[in-house]
């Protein structure tokens, strides 16, 4: 059996990245922090925590922060069940990992749905789709949204749908760059519009054109979606947008297709526990439903 209170300072070091933030905020001495971490560290016979600056946890350690950020959670239906009105008044933290398109697109529907759920006190995490699943696996997330269709042990992968994205730009900033259309060298002189350094799919846009790697092209990076429409509406750049984000643009010929009929297609899974508490089991419900009531379930020809 696990010691909870040694699970609950483990846990406090790693949300905090410190032992003395740890130490102040359950109002103990670092000495103390540091006994209860040797403790449990020595019962399981595994270091869980590497001690840098911030401290970050070992895979093992990895492992058992997804264990106590259930444990929490089960504790927290457990208590509304015997002591209904002790936890009308008590949130439950929780935190997702959501990709920043499916935010600025069809995930804002489900995100106001949880907001008005009384019993959470939700963390929203935004991270690149390809990248949502390093948060669960370190446990700082108890779900998230992702390209990845495998499940780690003791979770779900559900399919949400196809999140289609097209390429994009200006009537203007076309006649300008691209006149002879989408050529290897107007594409490695015109500025293209991405994400972050993580984003991957424009490159991957670029090798589906051309049929090879196209690497050393100008990068504006832009990590917001709104943003980073709106650098393209302004002619900062053109790049790939999804299609439901740009269908009013494109409706009004604000913007225009470069590439009409090539649809990159990214397909996104909600992961979550296979046993889930009832409070997350009511977010699976409402962040399926409405993925399922806005993403294509079949992708684009």
């Amino acid at each position: 059996m696990l010691n909870r209170e040694q699970l609950e300072t483990f846990a406090s070091v790693v949300e905090h990245g410190s032992f003395d933030r740890a130490a102040a905020v359950l109002n103990v001495t670092k000495g103390a922090v540091s006994q209860r971490i040797k403790a449990l560290e020595d019962s399981l016979s595994n270091v869980l925590l590497v001690r840098a600056k911030p401290v970050v946890p070992t895979s093992s350690g990895e492992t058992l922060m997804r264990h106590v950020k259930m444990l929490r959670l089960i504790e927290e239906a457990v208590l509304t069940d015997l002591v209904p009105t002790r936890c009308e008044k008590k949130a439950v933290p929780v935190a997702i990992a959501v990709n920043a398109d499916s935010l600025a697109t069809w995930f804002s529907q489900a995100l106001w749905r949880i907001l008005e759920t009384k019993r959470i006190a939700l963390e929203l995490v935004i991270d690149d789709q390809d990248h949502t699943m390093e948060r669960l696996i370190k446990g700082e997330v108890i779900g998230c949204i992702s390209t990845k269709s495998d499940a780690m042990p003791g979770f779900v992968a559900e399919p949400l749908g196809h999140m289609e994205y097209r390429c994009y730009a200006t009537p203007q900033f076309s006649v300008r760059h691209f006149p002879n259309g989408l050529g290897l060298q107007a594409v490695l002189d015109a500025p293209a519009v991405l994400f972050n350094r993580k984003d991957s799919l424009h490159d991957d846009f670029l090798e589906k054109v051309f049929g090879f790697q196209v690497a050393r092209y100008v990068k504006h990076y832009l990590p917001a979606p709104n943003t980073l429409r709106e650098a393209i509406l302004r002619g900062a750049g053109y790049g790939l947008l999804p299609a439901e984000q740009a269908k009013g643009d494109v409706e009004t010929s604000t913007l225009i297709e470069l590439t009409p009929g090539q649809v990159m297609t990214v397909v996104l899974y909600w992961h979550r526990w296979e046993v889930e508490p009832p409070v997350f089991q009511e977010m699976t419900r409402v962040v399926v439903n409405a993925a399922r009531a806005t993403l294509a379930q079949e992708p684009s020809k």
